[in-house]
């Protein structure tokens, strides 16, 4: 099951990271905090960008350093974890993406962080 799971989580990643610099980089636009471009000379289309592209290794290590799966689910945990803010700056700001248009929406998703967290760290457990 966690071989599946992996695998599944792995998938998602390299979806995810695809989306990010093809089809929906609008919409993570929407994700990005003000602070971040305001701190880094960076604008938001590059840290989606950037994002994609970690996303889209990470989601490939799962899969191709079988013996590293430990230490990438911590990695990718953590990503989850750095990513959250983005999230939060969506709910707060109430910034449509996703499908996201109403407080409700953007507040509910926020509790589906935690659960990917969770996912990074079994899914790569022995």
């Amino acid at each position: 099951m966690r071989t599946f799971t992996r695998w599944l989580l792995a998938a998602a990643m390299i979806f995810a990271g695809l989306s990010h610099l093809c089809w929906a980089r609008k919409e993570f636009q929407a994700q990005v905090p003000d602070l971040v471009t305001d701190v880094l000379p960076i604008d938001k289309d590059g840290v989606v960008v950037a994002s994609g592209a970690v996303e889209m290794m990470l989601g490939a290590a799962l899969v191709v350093l079988p013996k590293e799966r430990r230490r990438i689910g911590g990695i990718l945990a953590a990503f989850f974890v750095a990513i959250f803010p983005g999230n939060i700056a969506q709910a707060v700001g109430k910034r449509k993406g996703f499908g996201l248009d109403d407080d409700r929406a953007r507040y509910l998703r926020l509790l589906f962080q935690p659960v990917l967290v969770a996912w990074a760290i079994w899914a790569t457990r022995d």
